[in-house]
């Protein structure tokens, strides 16, 4: 629904786009092209509700799209943390397991995958259910990036052989579900999932009180 549906016209800003119509891209340049991103020069028109489209220009991130995964072990009732560099804050961050989703991959297979390359950390068959949280943007005004956030509860779960990138340093660790609220993580897509935790414990307590 339109935000200006109960609210007179003169109020609102920006009257001539029409937002109820799609956008166009009309051209796009590559200015540059990085190891796991690139950055598009685009032309857009904007509909508008009378006379010619508006012609913009945005700068875009292009990225592929990524997992964002809590990890609880539910037999100890901990949950999988992560520590490494992040050059966006430029400091060790504290967060979760996350990484991007390979060509061909469904985000389960990619959750599952760097799960076990980050980690070591690799479920048994039939021993692991997942919350689905949903798609979110990571930052909508400047990237394409779509990161899928979920919850995946380990009943039972096995050691494996971590695998790094070259310049890739990760360390990992089971924390008490208090710790990790303690922790001072920041990223917006880990927030969610936390967050997407906390009130399923909140039903889950209240369940057994009740």
């Amino acid at each position: 629904m339109p935000l200006g549906a109960a609210r007179d016209e003169a109020e609102i800003q920006g009257t001539r786009i029409d937002m109820d119509k799609s956008s166009q891209i009309t051209g796009s340049k590559k200015v540059y092209q990085g190891f796991v991103f690139s950055v598009e020069d685009r032309g857009v028109l904007l509909p508008a509700h009378e006379g010619e489209p508006v012609a913009i220009r945005r700068q875009v991130v292009c990225r592929a799209p990524s997992v964002v995964l809590l990890v609880h072990d539910t037999v100890n009732d901990r949950y999988l943390a992560e520590r490494e560099y992040r050059a966006g804050s430029n400091g060790f961050a504290y967060g979760i397991p996350a990484g991007l989703i390979d060509l061909g991959e469904d985000p389960e297979q990619a959750a599952l995958r760097e799960l076990r390359e980050e980690t070591g950390v690799e479920p048994e068959a039939g021993m692991m259910t997942i919350d689905r949280v949903g798609t979110f943007y990571s930052s909508e005004g400047m990237s394409d990036e779509i990161a899928h956030v979920m919850v995946m509860h380990l009943d039972r779960w096995h050691g494996a052989d971590r695998h790094f990138d070259a310049d890739e340093y990760v360390e990992s660790a089971w924390v008490s579900w208090g710790e990790l609220l303690h922790l001072p993580i920041v990223s917006s897509n880990s927030v969610i999932a936390v967050q997407h935790e906390t009130l399923r414990r909140l039903r889950e307590e209240s369940s057994r009180k009740s």
